[in-house]
């Protein structure tokens, strides 16, 4: 069955940085499209970054420039490198994959 893990979140100081990753199984990552979605408390879960197949990112306007998403096929992981992280984005952050699979999400932390 497919199973998204992740891991890397914590509580980081304003201006920090952190690196998710999410380990993928149960189905043909090299050729699936990858999503991050985060969820702050009280508010809908948002679409936070992106990645084809092919590598092909996009991101949500707030993050632009300061997250970046990649993929290694052969570990099927996928990541997001979070610098310059402001205390907005904090929230539980999932990863996600067609046609509905979530992780359990991992719990981003900013503040001093």
């Amino acid at each position: 069955q497919v199973q998204l893990v992740e891991s890397g979140g914590g509580l980081v100081q304003p201006g920090g940085s952190l690196r998710l990753s999410c380990a993928a199984s149960g189905f043909t990552f090299a050729s699936s499209n990858m999503r991050w979605y985060r969820q702050a408390p009280g508010k809908e879960r948002e679409l936070v970054a992106a990645i084809t197949n092919f590598g092909g990112a996009t991101y949500a306007d707030s993050v632009k420039g300061r997250f970046t998403i990649s993929r290694d096929n052969a570990k099927n992981t996928v990541y997001l490198q979070m610098n310059s992280l402001k205390p907005e984005d904090t929230a539980v952050y999932y990863c996600y994959v067609l046609p509905g699979y979530w992780g359990q999400g991992t719990q981003v932390t900013v503040s001093s």
